[in-house]
């Protein structure tokens, strides 16, 4: 399993906006084979601070999610509303520790 965390800071005034846009990804990608979860979530600290938080079976389907056509429509609006470009790190659970 691969988990993805992307970190966007959204443009003041941009919050629901976002969110309406970020449900569509959201709802389409969690029908996708291989997605486990995927989630938005957003800071405590700083309301404009979000992330998604993904869980993927492997590497092959997140290539399919990263090319589906859903992701390429979608991901360009969010970038039009966040400020520069997220931040995104790939993690993989590192397994035999109790």
């Amino acid at each position: 399993m691969i988990t993805i965390i992307a970190k966007s800071i959204v443009k003041d005034g941009k919050k629901e906006e976002f969110k309406r846009v970020a449900e569509e990804l959201i709802i389409e990608s969690r029908k996708e084979k291989g997605c486990i979860s995927y989630n938005l979530y957003e800071s405590q600290k700083n309301k404009n601070v979000v992330v998604f938080i993904e869980e993927w079976k492997d590497e092959v389907a997140i290539q399919l999610h990263n090319n589906s056509e859903h992701f390429k429509k979608i991901i360009p609006e969010l970038g039009n509303l966040r400020e520069g470009s997220s931040d995104i790190e790939h993690f993989k659970k590192i397994e035999n520790i109790s």
